[in-house]
């Protein structure tokens, strides 16, 4: 082996030390190397990003359409061919839309095809209850206090599809001699009128195909319509006990009354005793006692005769 001095080795290890730091040196500056831990976070965080990319348009379409109430209409049952919706639409079975169980399509709303707008009387039920949902023909809270039937004790309808739906359907204005319709238009939603009266061109419409007749003194109405192969009509009693009426067809010289009186309404014969106001009209404030069979000895009956 050649001799080395030590001088020489001592160089050497220093150049060999030397060179390591330089190329520690040459390493920092380089980039750093990616490890496991660093990789797993940084993919852990590319999946965050990505799930978030993805359910936000999720979220969003739910709130939007998935959650939305839809609603769902009331129908009428009535018909074989026809039904009204309670959006006041009018349109076939088929046309029902299976979801919202309303009418299908844009159609007009509020129809009143087949219907006397004066009598607010209809040849069709289904149309008489979509021209009654109009606003603008019947007053919501006068139809909310009808009472569903006669007695005290009856209640009142709920909604004004029900108001419409029960008074399309049996109307004792609309019949005769109870037990057939006086015409074609028996489906009627006007509300009913008491003492006080409705307007008069709509009280006119409502007597079209009764005779009204003035009975001879002491004479019922039964009499009175049957003198001329007629019947009373009793419901349309209602109508007449009304002074604006009987002003129509009477004298009324002594004025119009409130009375009480199976005989009522009716006018006082000018011969009758003072007690009894000769020559007024009486209208009876209590309108259980209509009925054709009654009469007074000093009284003229006007009677709805068909």
């Amino acid at each position: 082996m050649p001799w080395v001095s030590n001088s020489t080795r001592l160089d050497t290890t220093w150049e060999s030390i030397a060179g390591t730091s330089n190329l520690n040196a040459k390493m920092s500056k380089s980039p750093s190397v990616i490890t496991p831990v660093k990789l797993i976070a940084l993919s852990f965080l590319v999946f965050l990003f990505f799930i978030l990319q993805i359910s936000s348009p999720v979220s969003a379409i739910r709130k939007d359409v998935s959650l939305q109430d839809r609603y769902t209409c009331r129908t009428t049952v009535q018909g074989r061919f026809l039904i009204a919706d309670d959006m006041g639409q009018v349109c076939d079975a088929l046309s029902i839309d299976s979801h919202s169980r309303c009418c299908r399509g844009k159609r007009e709303q509020f129809a009143c095809h087949g219907c006397n707008l004066v009598s607010q009387c209809c040849n069709s039920y289904e149309f008489c209850v979509s021209c009654c949902l109009n606003p603008s023909r019947t007053q919501k809270d006068l139809a909310l206090n009808v009472k569903i039937a006669k007695p005290v004790t009856a209640g009142t309808y709920s909604s004004l599809f029900d108001f419409c739906m029960g008074r399309c359907r049996h109307n004792s204005e609309s019949v005769v001699h109870e037990n057939a319709y006086l015409s074609e238009f028996h489906h009627c939603f006007s509300i009913p009128s008491n003492s006080s009266g409705s307007s008069g061109a709509q009280a006119e419409a409502r007597l079209a195909g009764i005779n009204i007749v003035i009975g001879r003194q002491g004479e019922s109405c039964n009499s009175v319509c049957k003198s001329s192969g007629q019947s009373c009509v009793p419901n349309k009693f209602l109508l007449l006990n009304q002074c604006e009426t009987m002003q129509k067809y009477m004298g009324c010289k002594g004025g119009c009354l409130a009375s009480v009186g199976s005989d009522q309404p009716a006018e006082v014969v000018d011969d009758a005793p003072r007690d009894l106001n000769p020559g007024a009209c009486l209208y009876t404030s209590q309108q259980s006692m209509l009925s054709c069979d009654g009469l007074h000895q000093h009284t003229k009956r006007l009677c709805p005769c068909a």
